[in-house]
């Protein structure tokens, strides 16, 4: 059973309107589709097969019946809130979901799912997918959730690059290094998402730029870094303002150095 980082889900309210924001910052972003069955809809940024997905509400009415997708119930719920746009949820890609739904629920998870999803592209293509969304009321931070594409990786990395949809950004070549996830317990939440995925946690560290200690999961394509404020910053704000959830992306080979708040969220170019 393999797993590999597969996006970041950001919330926001006009998702058409982050691609002009990145493309002031270089970054390239496109429009995505509809999910006409869950009323919503995207534009993504991708660094690969790993991206991030700007998630909206076309029709409240109906993504407030889709209780069995919780990334739906979700954002039906967080969105309306005064702070609830920003980074929200993390996929994780898997090859065998069917097996993995049956392992977390003798693990005690409650699973929805295996779900079939499917997106209608702007030149008309329908992309298709399953979901699995595992929960535990003892975690305040949403688990990740698990997608599995229709399409090989080889498939898909091929198609997205034929269709313009991974282009060429203006800060050089990013690598989605990293997203940092924001948690009040540093130890407790990294060895739950670990024993998820079978990944041992590296060894505390600091991270000045958000004061905050924090450990790491080498997941496959994108690196997960869980941090605990160390006093006030980024970190503690975003804490303290939105609860446990991911807050930053960490992007490397930006020929740049900066770090900048977006929508509720952080990003660092390196």
């Amino acid at each position: 059973m393999q797993f590999s980082f597969d996006h970041l889900v950001w919330f926001t309210k006009q998702p058409e309107e982050m691609i002009l924001t990145l493309k002031q910052r270089g970054i390239h972003a496109v429009n995505g589709g509809r999910h006409e069955t869950w009323g919503t809809y995207n534009s993504l940024v991708y660094f690969g097969l790993g991206y991030i997905e700007f998630l909206g509400i076309e029709n409240i009415s109906i993504a407030e019946k889709h209780q069995d997708n919780r990334l739906v119930t979700h954002i039906a719920e967080q969105l309306p809130k005064e702070n609830g746009e920003g980074p929200a949820r993390i996929a994780v890609r898997t090859d065998q979901i069917e097996e993995l739904a049956v392992r977390l629920k003798e693990e005690g998870f409650t699973v929805f799912g295996p779900l079939q999803g499917e997106r209608v592209r702007t030149d008309g293509q329908v992309i298709r997918w399953s979901l699995l969304f595992p929960e535990n009321a003892a975690n305040e931070l949403s688990l990740p959730f698990f997608i599995q594409w229709e399409k090989s990786d080889e498939e898909r990395l091929s198609d997205l690059r034929n269709q313009g949809l991974i282009g060429t950004h203006l800060v050089g070549n990013p690598k989605l290094d990293s997203v940092s996830i924001v948690v009040n317990n540093l130890d407790q939440t990294v060895t739950t998402w670990g024993q998820l995925f079978n990944l041992k946690p590296s060894e505390e560290f600091m991270d000045p730029t958000i004061n905050a200690r924090c450990r790491k999961l080498e997941l496959p394509g994108t690196k997960l870094l869980f941090c605990t404020p160390n006093g006030e910053g980024p970190a503690q704000n975003i804490l303290k303002e939105k609860g446990e959830t991911p807050f930053l992306v960490n992007l490397t080979e930006t020929q740049q150095n900066t770090f900048f708040e977006l929508q509720n969220g952080y990003w660092r170019f390196q």
